[in-house]
Parts: C-alpha cells; sequence; structure tokens
C-alpha cells in the first residue's frame, strides 16, 4: 500500500487529532472490559475493549476490536506503525486501524507518565458543519473504527 505522507514518529504527548501514518511505541497500562457491540452496517457482532497505553511523555486510549484484544498484554511494550488518530465524544483515540501494524518493540518502556491523559482533553471536531443547533453533544462517528 502507498502513503500519501511520510510515516510520523511521535511520542504520546504530540498526539493530535486526525494525525495519519503514525508510528509510536508504547506501553500497555492497562485493558478493561471487552463489550459487544453489533456493526450499523451488517449487523455483526464484535469485541470492543478500550486499552490505555503510554510512554514517558503521557496517556492515551486505544480501542482494541476483537482478536487484538486478546493478541495484547498489559505491561508489553509494543511498536504501531501506520496508527492514526481520531475523536470519539470529542475525546482522542490513538487506533490500529485496518492498515495497522502492531509488533513487540525490542526495547520496554519502563516509566509511563500517567499525569498527561491525552484522552481526557475534549477536542472541537472541526469537520462538523451546519448553522445554529446545538450539535456539540451527538457524536459523528469522527473517532469510530470504519472497519466496520
Amino acid at each position: 500500500m502507498s502513503y500519501d505522507k511520510e510515516p510520523i514518529e511521535a511520542n504520546v504527548a504530540e498526539l493530535k487529532p486526525r494525525m495519519k501514518n503514525i508510528t509510536i511505541t508504547f506501553k500497555v497500562v492497562e485493558i478493561g472490559e471487552a463489550r459487544e457491540v453489533s456493526s450499523r452496517r451488517d449487523m455483526t457482532t464484535h469485541r470492543v475493549a478500550d486499552a490505555i497505553v503510554g510512554d514517558s511523555t503521557g496517556i492515551v486510549t486505544v480501542p482494541l476490536w476483537d482478536d487484538s484484544i486478546d493478541n495484547m498484554t498489559p505491561g508489553s511494550t509494543y511498536v504501531l506503525k501506520n496508527g492514526y488518530t481520531g475523536l470519539f465524544k470529542n475525546n482522542l483515540r490513538l487506533n490500529i486501524g485496518k492498515y495497522g501494524e502492531l509488533s513487540d518493540s525490542e526495547e520496554a518502556i519502563e516509566d509511563i507518565n500517567m499525569e498527561v491523559d491525552m484522552s481526557v482533553e475534549e477536542h472541537e471536531d472541526t469537520r462538523r458543519r451546519g448553522g445554529g443547533g446545538y450539535g456539540g453533544d451527538r457524536d459523528r462517528g469522527g473517532g469510530r473504527d470504519r472497519r466496520y
């Protein structure tokens, strides 16, 4: 697959909404309980769990889908290539996505900065258009993993 841009090497604190082709190394802090969701497209059922991952600069939430829930281990360090960021309910998420490549890191991350949570700060979805109304409370799926 060809990419429009060179990969962006980033740390957690450098993440911003709508970044693409990110290469990032992170340690899995925890993986939440898996829940079942139904695809709006074909009504199939999928498992989803939110993982908290981080490095020495901060932490961020990563939604894990289906098999990726079982393929990540808390305490382990991974390298994500071709990841991307998005917004879910106006909060930043780091996504593995359909074309992301996740592999074990050769170097372990020891210290995680739990004080800087990049997924807590609310971001405005600048793609929204239209006049008037309240609109700010509705999620339009900007950060949803588009595989399903």
